[in-house]
């Protein structure tokens, strides 16, 4: 039997990114549903509303929103309850428990999560470092990073970093290869926040035997053969622990899950400091 196809629009004053992600969180809850999502970004004015209504109209769904302005909103609402569709503002409870809670009335601006301030230019900041400072690039100004990641090949060091770049954190990271000297920097650093990463020998095998066969590299080698990783693995945690770094094991986690559990670390480490 065919899945049904469920449409949904997801309709913003702004990027839409905010309601995608709300979106993509509630989503992971429901299995075996097959979903159409249609953006509709950056609806400035009454008159826009009114052209994509049609639009809407040609595939019937739920439509969510985050608008501010209420013409653009009472448009939106009227053409949805005249076509039957349901419809949901879904920041209004966040917004106005907020309100009641501060005591005070919503700006009703859009897009002001992505305005150009100084942590707008922090983040970029922060990601021109990041990526200048990608696979142990410019180690001679590692003390001006927030976080610095160690860690064997392939344990997503990478993407980790330039997520964390994202979220204002100046983001180096230095793979741990055995036989090769690490940077000698990373022995006269004073406090700064390192992060040592590994992963289950098993899971990194698999990971990187599958890295060999998409560059055609098939046959066994000590990239890959489980006994060279998991000695690899053991003198990465050994060389982490005589610095008294942290160490995370990122195997099954995602990227945001690692950054999460970095940030949490970070701001406990930093509190300690401090203290």
């Amino acid at each position: 039997m065919e899945t049904q196809q469920l449409h949904l629009h997801l309709v913003s004053d702004s990027t839409g990114e905010t309601l995608d992600g709300l979106l993509q969180a509630a989503l992971v809850q429901f299995d075996g549903v097959d979903v159409v999502k249609h953006n509709w970004p950056l609806m400035r004015s009454p008159k826009q509303m009114e052209r994509i209504i049609q639009d809407i109209s040609e595939n019937r769904g739920l439509v969510l929103y985050t608008i501010v302005n209420e013409d653009i909103r009472r448009t939106l609402e009227d053409g949805c309850r005249d076509l039957g569709f349901p419809v949901l503002a879904i920041m209004d409870p966040l917004i106005n428990l907020l309100g009641s809670y501060f005591g005070v009335k919503p700006t009703g601006l859009a897009g002001r999560q992505h305005a150009m301030d100084e942590n707008y230019f922090s983040r970029i900041e922060a990601l021109d470092y990041t990526m200048a400072h990608d696979d142990g690039q410019l180690t001679e100004d590692l003390h001006m990073a927030d976080i610095i990641l160690v860690g064997v090949s392939r344990t997503s060091k990478t993407p980790t970093s330039i997520y964390l770049a994202n979220k204002g954190f100046k983001t180096a990271n230095v793979p741990f290869v055995p036989g090769c000297p690490m940077p000698e920097d990373l022995d006269h650093l004073h406090n700064t926040f390192v992060m040592g990463l590994t992963t289950s020998p098993d899971r990194l095998s698999q990971i990187r035997t599958n890295r060999l066969n998409s560059l055609n590299e098939k046959g066994v080698t000590d990239y890959a053969a489980i006994d060279s990783i998991q000695d690899e693995v053991k003198e990465c945690r050994k060389y982490c622990r005589e610095r008294n770094w942290q160490v995370l094991d990122v195997t099954r986690r995602s990227v945001e899950e690692t950054a999460a559990a970095i940030i949490n670390k970070f701001h406990l480490w930093n509190e300690e400091n401090k203290g």
